[in-house]
C-alpha cells in the first residue's frame, strides 16, 4: 500500500518541516542549495513557509475557483533565528487546514485528477516538505532521510503528477518526452510496486508488478530521492538500488521528469 492516512500526512508536513528548519539554520543563510541551485537556503525556506500559508489558506478559504487563488505571499522573518518557529507555525497552520472535515470539500485541485483538492494539496505541501528538506540537508551537509511508508506514498504521487493534465499542459516538453512506444519501467520497494508505461498518448502507471524492460529494486527512500533527482542515479548502488534491464530507460526517464520548485 502507498495510501498513507490524513493524520500520518499531516504528521509528516510537521516533521519534515522541523527537519528542514533545523538544517536550515545550520548553515549561513547564502549557502548555494546544490540540488537547487537557483536557491540559497534563506530563498529556500522562504519558499516552503510561504508554500505552507498559501495552501493553507486556499483549503481554509474553501476557494474552487483558480482565479480566486491568494495573491499574498507570507513574509518571512528576516532573522534565521527565527526561522523554526515561522515554519513549524506554518506547517501547523497548512496540517490544521487540512482536517478530516476539509478532506472531501470543494477546493481547487490544482492537478486537474481525481483527487479531491484538499487531498491533491496535502500530498503537495508534504512532497515540497520533504523534497526542499533534502535540499536543505545536503546544504547544511547532513543526513537525509525519509520513512519507507511517507516515500512510497510520494512516489506514488510524483507519477501521478507527471500522468495528469495539469502537468501537459505546464511541463509540455517533459510530458511529450516521456511518452514512448510501449517501453515499460517497474519499481519496486518491499510490497509496494509502481509499473508506468510509456504510449504514444502519454505515460501511465499503475501499482503492482508486471513484465517490464526494466526494473529499479531498492528501499523506497533512496528510491523516492533519485525519482526526483535530490540522489543522482549514479550512486544508486550505493543508496540500494539495483536496475534490471534497460539501464538506458532509466535514465531517460529521470532525465525528463525533473521535480521542478516553483
Amino acid at each position: 500500500m502507498t495510501e498513507l492516512t490524513a493524520e500520518r500526512v499531516r504528521q509528516g508536513i510537521v516533521e519534515h518541516s522541523r527537519r528542514l528548519a533545523e538544517s536550515a539554520v545550520a548553515t549561513d543563510p547564502g549557502t548555494a542549495v546544490p540540488t537547487a541551485p537557483e536557491w540559497n537556503v534563506a530563498e529556500l525556506v522562504e519558499h516552503v513557509g510561504q508554500t505552507h500559508n498559501w495552501v493553507a489558506e486556499i483549503i481554509e478559504r474553501r476557494i474552487a475557483d483558480p482565479t480566486h487563488l491568494p495573491t499574498e505571499m507570507a513574509v518571512m522573518p528576516t532573522d534565521p533565528a527565527e526561522w523554526p518557529a515561522w515554519l513549524a507555525e506554518s506547517a501547523q497552520r497548512v496540517a490544521a487546514a487540512c482536517s478530516d472535515d476539509a478532506l472531501d470539500a470543494p477546493v481547487f485541485n490544482a492537478a486537474g485528477d481525481e483527487r479531491s483538492g484538499t487531498r491533491f494539496w496535502m500530498s503537495s505541501v508534504l512532497n515540497e516538505s520533504v523534497v526542499h528538506g533534502f535540499d536543505a540537508h545536503v546544504a547544511a551537509g547532513r543526513p537525509t532521510d525519509v520513512d519507507a511508508d511517507i516515500a512510497a506514498a510520494l512516489i506514488s504521487n510524483h507519477l501521478a503528477m507527471l500522468t495528469s493534465p495539469t502537468w501537459e499542459m505546464l511541463r509540455t516538453e517533459s510530458a511529450h518526452a516521456i511518452r514512448g512506444t510501449g517501453q515499460r519501467l517497474q519499481l519496486v520497494a518491499g510490497d509496494c510496486a509502481w509499473f508506468i508505461e510509456r504510449l504514444p498518448d502519454g505515460a501511465v502507471w499503475r501499482t503492482g508488478r508486471h513484465e517490464a524492460d526494466v526494473t529499479v529494486t531498492g528501499p523506497a527512500g533512496p528510491m523516492f530521492q533519485t525519482l526526483v533527482r535530490r540522489l543522482p542515479l549514479d550512486d544508486a548502488e550505493a543508496a540500494g538500488l539495483t536496475i534490471e534491464g534497460d539501464a538506458a530507460l532509466v535514465r531517460h526517464w529521470l532525465d525528463n521528469t525533473a521535480h521542478v520548485a516553483d
